[in-house]
């Protein structure tokens, strides 16, 4: 008897303690308000309540004009066949404040079941009174049916800017830019008219998502209350030093004013008009600092990161295909990170890594991950060391670099069949393996060419001339290997040759982007093809590589003035595309056959 009467009362508590956590008791207010006007304090109650307490020294920085006034209401929700009601209970004070500053609201308390609950803390800011903007005195009429006027309200009651985080980084490190709308409470806005959104000219940029939507709040700038709204925020990368200026944009807006109109019978009456309204940002301007000295690994990332590894297998077969995961994971410029270089035995058929980026830019900057994958084939048996890949990056928040290192791992490889053992053509993967020899060599038919008895070729013109030209053949190859060697010490020259075929590349990267309707992923690919290209066949590193630089250097080079052209507005589109919607298929198909033609012209006249 005893246990069932401890397993009620257990079951009792257990279901009062359960009730008690779904207590909710919430105070809200405006967080910024006038000097002079009312406003509201008001506390919502999940159940009902009895001795509600307002905060203490409340009274002191605002007066209670009114309350409580109560209310109630129920809602009704149904889940899965399921309906749940929930009933609230208001409470609604009007206050107003008593002097400026900013003031702390503490708890508020109030009994529920015996029970004394405490609701949340507020902070209010208040400001002195606001004058109301000026109103145009017309006999127009009001009807918004006719062409929109432009007026000038005036800085105060409405202007635009744009909001750094940070106005000194390092090259590479990233700052949220934010654009920001600020509107007087007193001017209605009917709509956006035309909007110019700034361009960030020296710098890679990344788009954060927000709601199309734009959602005003309320916020105090210059000790003025103002609404709200962020128009774009964007994730910016500097990529040269020095002072980098984003330039004033500008915007038109539709916003409603009151004006005086007369009737016929000398009756004056209040009526509204749509008027254009345009405002244009200041310039704002940001430090970018070089950084320091890099060591030899250090392959572009400035931000935090960790490294890791993996690999396919470690007993393998000769021939077999081994693939090394690399995966860079943090905050940062994660996109902008090259491949770092895997160094491994002589004996090892090695291809060129790919890479794959997931990135999520939120409020906190830019976060993810980038693969690398390195493919090779062991041909030889044997056991072998796969080295460890060091990782050097940039952290801004301690100015100075650190370097991560992965784990080495041990391959044993050993013979494998005899047709992988068989002699293979080395550019070939091994799927491709071909055999050169064949073990049957078929008898000769037809008229065999016959010497006479005692004939010798030794001696004879035919044979010195052979031994003559073995020896000129083997100087011309032994010269062609000298340059050729040269020529792969030029990493400049190399980069050179090579640069169309890896911009080729990158475009077909892109084509096939285009195809999967990956609007961001084809821009990138297309613009990385371009800023690359110039950067090997120019020899300018791409940190260094704007508009302006690039159009000069082809100047020098005596691209013609067409192509030239051609070549900045592919790279205006794909710019323009990241902060702003691009077209559809039929748009991409152009700007990709574009770009295809002008990287041809391009390289005929380079060649030139």
């Amino acid at each position: 008897m005893s246990k069932k009467l401890a397993t009620y009362l257990l079951f009792f508590f257990v279901i009062f303690a359960a009730r008690a956590e779904d207590t909710r008791f919430i105070m809200s207010a405006p967080n910024a308000v006038e000097m002079g006007k009312q406003f509201r304090l008001s506390f919502t109650l999940n159940e009902r309540g009895t001795n509600l307490k307002l905060p203490a020294g409340l009274t002191d920085n605002f007066e209670v004009l009114m309350g409580p006034s109560t209310g109630q209401s129920t809602s009704i929700r149904t889940i899965n066949g399921r309906t749940t009601s929930e009933v609230t209970f208001s409470y609604t004070y009007i206050l107003r404040a008593k002097k400026e500053g900013k003031f702390e609201i503490r708890p508020a308390s109030i009994e529920v079941g015996g029970k004394v609950f405490e609701s949340n803390n507020l902070e209010i800011q208040v400001v002195k009174a606001q004058s109301q903007p000026a109103q145009p005195q017309s006999g127009n009429s009001g009807s918004s049916n006719q062409q929109s006027e432009s007026v000038d309200l005036g800085k105060d009651n409405l202007f635009v800017k744009v909001e750094m985080s940070k106005t000194s980084v390092y090259r590479g490190e990233q700052i949220i830019a934010t654009v920001k709308l600020y509107v007087n409470p007193n001017i209605p806005i009917s709509g956006f008219e035309e909007v110019n959104l700034p361009t960030y000219e020296g710098f890679y940029t990344q788009d954060i998502e927000i709601p199309q939507q734009i959602n005003f709040t309320r916020e105090v700038y210059d000790n003025k209350i103002y609404q709200v709204g962020i128009l774009k925020k964007t994730i910016l990368f500097p990529q040269q030093n020095g002072r980098l200026t984003v330039e004033p944009f500008n915007m038109s807006l539709l916003v409603q004013q009151r004006v005086k109109q007369r009737s016929f019978f000398d009756d004056f009456f209040s009526g509204l008009r749509t008027v254009r309204a345009t405002v244009t940002s200041s310039p704002v301007s940001v430090n970018v600092k070089d950084l320091p000295p890099a060591p030899a690994n250090f392959m572009g990332g400035v931000g935090s990161f960790n490294v890791s590894s993996s690999i396919s297998g470690q007993d393998v077969t000769t021939n077999d295909a081994v693939t090394l995961t690399l995966k860079v994971s943090g905050t940062g410029n994660i996109r902008l990170i090259q491949s770092p270089e895997l160094q491994l035995p002589t004996d090892f058929e090695v291809y060129d890594p790919q890479s794959t980026d997931n990135v999520n830019a939120t409020n906190n900057g830019v976060t993810g991950t980038k693969t690398i994958e390195y493919l090779f084939q062991p041909r030889f048996e044997g056991d072998y060391t796969i080295p460890s890949i060091k990782f050097a990056y940039f952290n801004p928040a301690s100015g100075s670099y650190v370097t991560k290192s992965t784990d080495e791992y041990d391959l044993h490889v050993v013979k494998g069949s005899d047709e992988q053992s068989a002699t293979v053509v080395s550019s070939l993967r091994k799927e491709d393996v071909q055999l050169i020899g064949q073990d049957i060599r078929f008898i000769k038919q037809g008229d065999a060419s016959l010497n006479s008895k005692g004939f010798t070729f030794f001696g004879t013109i035919g044979f010195y001339s052979m031994y003559a030209g073995s020896g000129i053949l083997f100087l011309i190859l032994f010269l062609v290997y000298r340059k050729k060697a040269r020529e792969n010490a030029n990493i400049a020259l190399m980069r050179n040759k090579k640069a169309n075929r890896v911009a080729t590349k990158r475009l077909k990267a892109a084509a096939g982007y285009m195809k999967q309707n990956n609007n961001e992923a084809f821009h990138d690919s297309i613009l990385k093809a371009f800023w690359g290209y110039l950067s090997d066949k120019l020899g300018i590193p791409v940190a260094d590589l704007n508009r302006d630089s690039a159009v000069a250097s082809l100047t020098n080079k005596n691209v013609e003035q067409q192509i030239i052209n051609d070549f900045v507005e592919v790279v205006d589109q794909c710019e323009f595309a990241r902060y702003a919607p691009a077209g559809g298929a039929e748009a991409r198909s152009e700007l990709y056959n574009k770009a295809e033609s002008t990287m041809s012209r391009l390289e005929k006249q380079i060649k030139r």
